[in-house]
C-alpha cells in the first residue's frame, strides 16, 4: 500500500514540480496529481501546447526523487447542465486522463455529474452518470488508466446543512459501479463526504468491498463542513476505518486530501506540514495492516 498525498495545495502556488519535490523528501511514496486549474486558468502549466512534454519532464523528475504517481485528480465540475461547457469540461478531463497515465497514475478521480438538485432528480443524475463514465471507458482504454467516480454531497441552504447527493450512500455508489459493469470504472471513497452524510464510515467501506472500492480521499472533518484537515484534527474515527479496510483486505492505496492543513501556514513550513501528513499516514497505514493479519 503506498503512502501518497496530494499536489493541489503546494501545487497551486508554486508548481507541480515543487509539490512533488516536497512530498518526496517528506517521505511519501506517491503522489496524486490534481490537475483542476485544466479547466479554471489558460495559463496552467498543463494547458500548454507541449502539455505532454511537460508532462514527461515531471515524470522523469518525480523518477529520479524515489516517488511515482499513484493516482490523480480531474478537474471539476464534470458537468454544467449547458452543452458548450460540459463539452469543454469532458475535452478536458480526457486530457487530465492522458496527463496522469503519463505520469505513471493508475487511477484518475472523476467526480460524477450533480449539476442537478439530487432530491429532485436522482434517477436522471444516475441515466446521466452511467452514460457519462460508459463514454469515459474507451479513454481508459486508450491511457491505460482506471476512472474512480467519487461519493459526492451537496448543501442544502434550507436546511443550510449538506446532503444527499450522487453516490452519497453505500447502496447508490455500488448501484453506479455494478451499472457501468466495467473493469475500468471503480470507487474512490471520500471519507470526509461520508462523515457529512451522518453515516458510518466503517459500514460503507464493507458494504463497498474491495473490488468495487480501490481508492481513498482520506481528510478529518466536524460532520458540518468538509473541512479536508489531518487525522485526528476533528471527529472522524480513523481507528474504525483502518479496521474496516483491513478487514475487506483493501487492495489500493492510502491518499490524503488533507489540503487545508497546509492554510495558514508560512510557506516556510510547508515541507515541516508534509513531513507532519506523512508520519500520520504511516501510523494509520500500520492500524489497516494489524487489522489485514487479525481479520
Amino acid at each position: 500500500m503506498l503512502l501518497s498525498n496530494l499536489t493541489q495545495w503546494v501545487g497551486a502556488r508554486h508548481d507541480a514540480t515543487e509539490a512533488v519535490r516536497i512530498n518526496a523528501e517528506a517521505g511519501f511514496d506517491a503522489y496524486d496529481i490534481s490537475l483542476f486549474q485544466l479547466t479554471r486558468d489558460e495559463s496552467y502549466e498543463f494547458n500548454q501546447p507541449d502539455y505532454i512534454e511537460r508532462a514527461k519532464t515531471l515524470r522523469a523528475y518525480a523518477d529520479s526523487l524515489g516517488i511515482v504517481c499513484n493516482q490523480s485528480h480531474a478537474p471539476y465540475p464534470s458537468s454544467t447542465g449547458k452543452e458548450e461547457e460540459d463539452k469543454f469540461i469532458f475535452e478536458k478531463i480526457v486530457r487530465a486522463m492522458e496527463i496522469a497515465s503519463i505520469l505513471g497514475a493508475k487511477i484518475i478521480v472523476v467526480h460524477p455529474k450533480q449539476h442537478l438538485c439530487y432530491p429532485d432528480y436522482p434517477e436522471e443524475l444516475f441515466r446521466l452518470n452511467v452514460e457519462f463514465y460508459k463514454n469515459l471507458i474507451p479513454y481508459c482504454e486508450k491511457f491505460g488508466i482506471k476512472v474512480a467516480t467519487e461519493n459526492m454531497w451537496q448543501y442544502n441552504n434550507g436546511f443550510k446543512a449538506p446532503s444527499d447527493s450522487t453516490c452519497s450512500r453505500a447502496w447508490e455508489f455500488n448501484k453506479y459501479i455494478d451499472a457501468v459493469d466495467s473493469p475500468w470504472i471503480v470507487g474512490c471513497l471520500d471519507v470526509g463526504h461520508v462523515s457529512l452524510m451522518s453515516t458510518s464510515i466503517p459500514d460503507f467501506i464493507r458494504a463497498m468491498g474491495k473490488d468495487r472500492l480501490q481508492a481513498l480521499h482520506i481528510h478529518d472533518t466536524d460532520f458540518k463542513y468538509d473541512k479536508h484537515t489531518i487525522p485526528f484534527a476533528e471527529k472522524i474515527d480513523f481507528h474504525g476505518i483502518c479496521e474496516a479496510l483491513g478487514e475487506i483486505d483493501y487492495q489500493g492505496d492510502f491518499t490524503f486530501e488533507a489540503d487545508a492543513f497546509y492554510r495558514g501556514k508560512p510557506e516556510a513550513l510547508y515541507p515541516a506540514t508534509t513531513k507532519y501528513l506523512c508520519e500520520v499516514g504511516r501510523y494509520l497505514i500500520s492500524k489497516i495492516e494489524e487489522a489485514r493479519k487479525n481479520g
